[in-house]
């Protein structure tokens, strides 16, 4: 059996899921902070999304996302396509930002970014 010598198409994977999860969590964000955003994201995903209007801006919130993540997995696959990076690094960046995504996301967290640094009431 042929064992590729490099990880390059995998990698990408990862990294753009974790692009992906950061997304997600900075829309999720900017959507509380902006009420301009909020439509924005809302309007995106009423485009395509059956029954949008049940879940408000969520459908748009992963809408987004959903784009960002085929992008950044595009881009990386083709930068990784003949090489691959260090394990280390790739899953400690994966790592690291999962960490920094699910924290954004957490609702202490989420409450005291957008009520101590937004002041949205």
């Amino acid at each position: 059996m042929d064992i590729p010598k490099h990880h390059g198409s995998a990698q990408a994977a990862i990294l753009a899921a974790m692009i992906a999860c950061l997304t997600l969590a900075l829309v999720n964000l900017t959507t509380e902070i902006s009420t301009q955003f909020k439509d924005f994201a809302f309007s995106i995903g009423r485009l395509w999304m059956p029954g949008a209007e049940g879940i408000g801006p969520y459908s748009g919130k992963e809408t987004i996302s959903f784009l960002v993540w085929i992008l950044s997995w595009l881009v990386l696959s083709r930068l990784f396509k003949k090489r691959s990076r260090s394990p280390l690094v790739v899953i400690s960046i994966f790592l690291v930002g999962i960490g920094v995504a699910t924290t954004l996301l957490w609702p202490p967290v989420f409450n005291f970014i957008v009520h101590h640094f937004f002041n949205n009431s």
